[in-house]
């Protein structure tokens, strides 16, 4: 699959981005999938289902029958997440520990037990390390990944506050990490000294999804106020905020392969609800935001499911999301669903 890296613009892209199909990848009745990654290349995506399993699946093959699934863990997985430099290694975390897979030969590589309940996990950007956060208690923990037959866990560093999500910057190696958490703030510490850098006040709530731009020039931030804000990396200043039509938390995030549009995951749907320089009314979908203007320059229909997770092809304008609907009548049910096309 050749990258096709041709950048549209705002005032283009709703019409072509519209004329894409919506590939449709079922599972069966209350199988669910609330996170997803793409591989470095845009060839495999992985979602982790309630049903203990991991799943990769062929962007180009809907059939379930060309899905591989990986078992191990005891508790559905919280968190699948590809090495951003070795395409077949994927981490996925759950309340039973971390684990580390070839997802060529469908083995798990290595698997490490740790204590809190670890619900959450990000790469450095050489994929020589990988972080998790645990849910019992407000320790970050590293692991030293260079290897990933041998992963190796670093000693702990507690946190005052609640942590939800981390991220590293995208310098090569590995510099300033960034922790969202409980009380709005984000933390921004330097790697590997973790010194304090500095402290942005990001939201009036609980801060739930962090991502940097491709180029590095923006973070974006999703709450559980329903908002996204985007911070220029330069002057840490919040450039601008969007608000989710759905008036759900957002707890995901995704940028596209240029850094131009950006979209949020929020799992709870309300019937109405507007947006920053895209209009109020009904909530039609998932909205898809131009970041340095902040509007909305499409919305995919999603019949008023809920969300969970997102993803935008690490190189061209397709669009991964899973989606959790309990009736199983609108949007076609749960599962998984690319947004794709000829170009873009």
């Amino acid at each position: 699959m050749a990258p096709i890296r041709k950048p549209v613009g705002r005032d283009k892209f709703g019409a072509q981005f519209g004329a894409f199909k919506t590939q449709v990848y079922n599972d069966p009745p209350r199988v669910s999938h609330r996170t997803i990654s793409w591989n470095a290349s845009g060839g495999l995506v992985a979602t982790g289902a309630n049903d203990k399993t991991i799943r990769i699946w062929n962007p180009e093959r809907a059939s379930t029958k060309s899905q591989t699934e990986l078992r191990g863990h005891s508790h559905s997985p919280d968190k699948v997440l590809f090495n951003p430099v070795r395409e077949f290694e994927l981490a996925s975390c759950s309340s039973d520990g971390v684990r580390f897979w070839d997802t060529r030969s469908r083995a798990c590589i290595s698997k490490l037990a740790v204590d809190g309940d670890p619900f959450t996990l990000t790469w450095s950007s050489d994929g020589s390390v990988s972080w998790l956060a645990p849910r019992s208690d407000d320790n970050l923990i590293p692991i030293e990944t260079r290897s990933p037959s041998t992963p190796t866990l670093l000693p702990s560093h507690k946190q005052d506050r609640q942590t939800n999500q981390t991220t590293f910057s995208n310098a090569y190696p590995p510099s300033d990490l960034l922790i969202t958490q409980g009380d709005g703030t984000i933390k921004i510490l330097d790697y590997p000294s973790f010194h304090p850098i500095h402290s942005l006040s990001a939201h009036t709530s609980s801060c739930l999804a962090i991502a940097y731009s491709p180029a590095g020039n923006y973070v974006a931030v999703g709450g559980s106020d329903a908002m996204i804000s985007l911070w220029d990396t330069k002057t840490w200043v919040c450039r601008r905020t969007v608000s989710s039509a759905s008036s759900g938390p957002i707890r995901g995030l995704s940028w596209s392969w240029d850094g131009r549009y950006i979209v949020g995951a929020s799992e709870e749907v309300t019937s109405s609800g507007g947006a920053v320089g895209g209009g109020g009314g009904e909530a039609q979908g998932l909205e898809i935001y131009h970041a340095e203007s902040g509007e909305v320059v499409h919305t995919v229909p999603t019949g008023g499911a809920g969300i969970p997770a997102v993803a935008w092809h690490p190189s061209r304008y397709w669009l991964a999301y899973t989606v959790v609907d309990e009736t199983r009548s609108k949007a076609g049910g749960s599962g998984l669903r690319i947004v794709s096309g000829p170009s873009m």
